[in-house]
């Protein structure tokens, strides 16, 4: 692992290690989730008082929030999965603050326990998630060696490389048999048909078409529940699902659908691909108690948290079908502007990945008094100089927003009415990116 994170990770525990209650603010997504589930088990484990909150984002209602019951010399407040772009509210903050996060850093945070990825030169968009930058911080405060399938989780959530960092954290866990490692294809289990046909990774042209996701395996002569299939079949149906969005996908896309599939042998979902879908599920549809309860092994609310699943999977497939009928192009994007949608993230994602992969993709959705964005890269777009979690940022704050994340992936939130300037400034800054 590597010493300088190691250091920064021991700073930070020492310091949580001062507080009798700690605050722990985390985004709702996997990442997040998995990341506010590592720490309240550390601070569980460390006889720490905690409370945990997620949220879609992070803004002033939060910070007046938090300020409005303030925990005092005893208390501080943790950030994961966000703060590091954020240092102007968190600076407003009465009580202490400490973060875990691995988005780009702006500004000044020398008043804050940071640990970040960037910080030692890691790159926390591809090698090291909020997750497993909290794990660190966890193995630094006792032996939470258990945790390393929360960790990984979020790296699977955020589409990072089980290499660098995050191959240390899969080492470490096999080692110790928390995680065991098998040959498949990197989908949820579950009937083949039930899976395939509200499937978004990957995404396949009969998604939401039961007739054709029937005629598609028909013809493959393939049924019955995935972890099941033979390896015959299970080849079969891989390459049939390969050959189908080789047409429009990047190749790198196309070679990561099969692969080791990390069984999670301390949670209660052992399949990654199943465990991070639901995790993330549960807390786009604003039931984020679900997706904790389930880091912290509370099996109990399983059957709950499937059935609220399933639902989402299936309105997300089926406004991801709509949304290619929707899309509009500028000269250096294409975006889609809808209306209190969910999933706004993975439709971006989705276009971008198995649509239109040759221009980066932003997602407007104008909610009440707000327009939330969700704006998608490629590796090859970033290799060619694209840098979202700047053109982002610039973006929304021309228009009163604020916005940042990562190179490939990045979001903002912008005033109603602003979409159309917001819009030319993002396509002006990316097409200067990547010129």
């Amino acid at each position: 692992m590597s010493s300088a994170l190691v250091d920064l990770a021991q700073k930070t525990a020492e310091t949580l290690k001062k507080y009798n209650i700690v605050k722990i603010i985390s985004h709702n997504d996997t990442d997040g989730i998995t990341a506010a589930g590592i720490m309240s088990h550390a601070l569980i484990r460390s006889g720490i008082i905690f409370h945990t909150i997620i949220v879609d984002h992070l803004g002033q209602e939060i910070i007046d929030r938090l300020n409005a019951r303030v925990c005092g010399e005893e208390g501080a407040v943790l950030f994961c999965d966000m703060g590091s772009g954020q240092p102007d509210l968190l600076n407003q903050l009465k009580d202490e603050v400490l973060i875990i996060d691995h988005h780009q850093i702006i500004g000044d945070h020398s008043d804050h326990v940071q640990i970040n990825p960037h910080m030692v030169g890691i790159d926390g968009s591809a090698l090291l998630s909020a997750s497993g930058t909290a794990y660190y911080v966890a193995c630094a405060m006792g032996d939470n060696t258990d945790l390393a399938g929360l960790a990984l989780a979020g790296a699977i959530g955020d589409k990072q490389r089980m290499e660098g960092p995050n191959g240390d954290i899969l080492q470490q866990a096999t080692d110790n048999g928390v995680v065991s490692v098998k040959k498949g294809l990197k989908v949820p289990d579950g009937p083949v048909d039930e899976v395939l046909l509200t499937l978004v990774e990957p995404y396949l042209d009969t998604a939401g078409d039961k007739s054709a996701t029937k005629e598609f395996l028909d013809q493959l002569d393939i049924s019955g529940p995935i972890n099941d299939l033979a390896q015959e079949d299970m080849i079969k149906l891989a390459s049939a699902i390969a050959l189908k969005i080789a047409k429009r996908s990047e190749p790198s896309i196309v070679q990561s659908i099969v692969g080791d599939i990390l069984i999670l042998n301390r949670e209660v979902v052992p399949n990654i691909h199943t465990f991070e879908w639901i995790i993330n599920c549960c807390g786009k549809k604003d039931q984020p108690s679900l997706a904790l309860s389930l880091c912290l092994r509370d099996s109990s609310v399983l059957d709950e948290a499937v059935r609220l699943c399933v639902g989402y999977q299936q309105g997300l497939i089926e406004q991801i079908r709509s949304a290619e009928e929707l899309v509009k192009e500028m000269t250096n994007i294409r975006y889609i502007a809808l209306e209190n949608a969910v999933g706004t993230g993975i439709i971006a994602g989705t276009m971008i990945r198995y649509v239109c992969p040759d221009k980066p993709f932003i997602t407007l959705n104008k909610v009440e008094d707000i327009v939330r964005i969700s704006a998608r890269g490629t590796d090859q777009l970033v290799e060619k100089g694209l840098d979202l979690a700047i053109a982002m940022r610039d973006a929304s704050v021309a228009v009163g927003g604020q916005g940042g994340g990562h190179n490939i992936a990045s979001g903002a939130h912008i005033p109603h009415s602003t979409e159309k300037d917001f819009l030319s400034v993002a396509d002006k800054i990316i097409g200067g990116q990547l010129t």
